[in-house]
């Protein structure tokens, strides 16, 4: 019998109703001689709530009692997932994060997964029972419930996979990962596969389909992935797989656009010393806990200087600036707002040297100014201004023929 991790997030859990038809998807892939193991997210709007309460009485984020309060979110919707199994007739139990366990370790709020056990869950399906994990959570030697952060529950399902050697199913309001946002581009279509690099790529770059944490996750420990939505009937939507042989992928230069808004940039310039300059601003960085994005060096027209520029999200820009002026109280730092961040990401770009010109070139004929460019193997990701993201994302859409595939 197939082993199946199926994960719903909380827009699929989000109201009785909503529970009581991801139980019949479940119950179909049950029908369909499938073995499942069910992971749930918080109803939607749970974790906010929640949160929003704690931080009445002085807790947030990283705080030990908020974690015990916004795992209260998950554990509610396991037992009502159980509940809703029950009416159709199936047996199924809810698992907590402590009674697994899954065992995390790091700060509360943001918590990685050490391990899991998984014999309560071979235990229940040794005797026909489908378990129920509450996601987004577990327990660290200290015996405290700790949270995983955003998109954690994603990241449950897809180590409790690995775990138990199954496929993992995520199971959202989407029906699949699509070229780029349809919102934008009416005409994008949705992709039968990608690989995870590729998927990996398209979520870090502002694709919300998937959290990135659960895909590096899947692809380090090699666990096949699908993306269904959770708004249709069972067998309705054929979803998009996530591999790792990229057998589909490979035949596509670029398999997506993705794309970030609120994105600012920071300049440290004329620096005499790169090296000690980059080492300094990137460790005071990392000590307030800041991402760091799109890292160009480049030399500057004074000769032995070097200008350092890299993008923030808006909302830590205040934060970055404050840690480098106490790191870097002599060198000049600039910094501009009002920009986004748009991607094209494909297996493709590995053997295609001339796809940046391309970009350039649909850009420049639009009018839309690049300010920072940085690529990878398989991504290019540039920096304009906001209010020409969508422009640029439906122009890229276009020159590379994703309305073809």
């Amino acid at each position: 019998m197939k082993r199946v991790v199926a994960k719903f997030g909380g827009t699929s859990v989000g109201t009785p109703e909503r529970i009581r038809h991801a139980a019949r998807l479940i119950q179909a892939a049950v029908e369909a001689g499938e073995q499942p193991v069910v992971v749930v997210s918080a109803m939607s709007g749970e974790t906010d709530r929640l949160l929003g309460l704690a931080r009445e009485f002085g807790g947030d984020l990283g705080d030990r009692e908020t974690d015990v309060a916004l795992a209260a979110g998950e554990q509610a919707c396991s037992a009502l997932m159980a509940l809703a199994l029950r009416e159709l007739g199936l047996q199924a139990r809810s698992v907590l994060g402590w009674q697994a366990p899954v065992v995390t370790t790091g700060p509360y709020g943001s918590a990685s997964i050490d391990g899991m056990d998984t014999s309560v869950f071979e235990a229940l399906l040794g005797e026909g029972i489908i378990p129920v994990l509450a996601g987004y959570q577990g327990i660290n030697t200290a015996a405290d419930l700790q949270t995983l952060g955003r998109g954690g529950t994603d990241l449950s399902a897809a180590a409790l996979a690995a775990a138990l050697k199954a496929r993992c199913d995520i199971y959202t309001d989407v029906d699949g990962v699509y070229t780029t946002d349809p919102r934008i581009v009416p005409e994008a279509r949705r992709l039968d596969a990608v690989s995870h690099d590729e998927m990996l790529e398209l979520a870090a770059q502002g694709a919300k389909v998937l959290q990135p944490r659960s895909v590096e996750f899947a692809k380090s420990h090699g666990v096949p992935m699908r993306v269904l939505s959770s708004f249709v009937e069972p067998g309705e939507s054929a979803g998009t797989e996530v591999m790792a042989e990229p057998r589909i992928a490979e035949k596509r230069l670029v398999s997506g656009v993705a794309y970030a808004r609120d994105q600012a940039r920071i300049a440290l310039l004329g620096s005499r010393d790169g090296g000690d300059i980059a080492r300094a601003c990137f460790e005071a960085l990392a000590e307030g806990g800041i991402g760091v994005d799109m890292i160009v060096q480049a030399h500057s027209r004074t000769p032995g200087t070097i200008n350092l520029e890299f993008s923030v999200a808006h909302k830590d820009l205040e934060a970055a600036l404050g840690h480098l002026e106490n790191a870097l109280s002599e060198t000049e730092i600039t910094s501009e707002t009002g920009l986004a961040k748009v991607s094209i990401v494909g297996a493709g770009l590995r053997q295609r040297a001339d796809i940046a010109r391309s970009l350039f070139g649909v850009l420049a004929e639009r009018g839309i100014e690049i300010k920072v460019l940085a690529t990878s193997e398989i991504k290019i990701s540039a920096l304009v201004e906001n209010d020409a993201v969508e422009r640029a994302v439906r122009a890229l859409h276009a020159a590379y023929g994703l309305d073809q595939i």
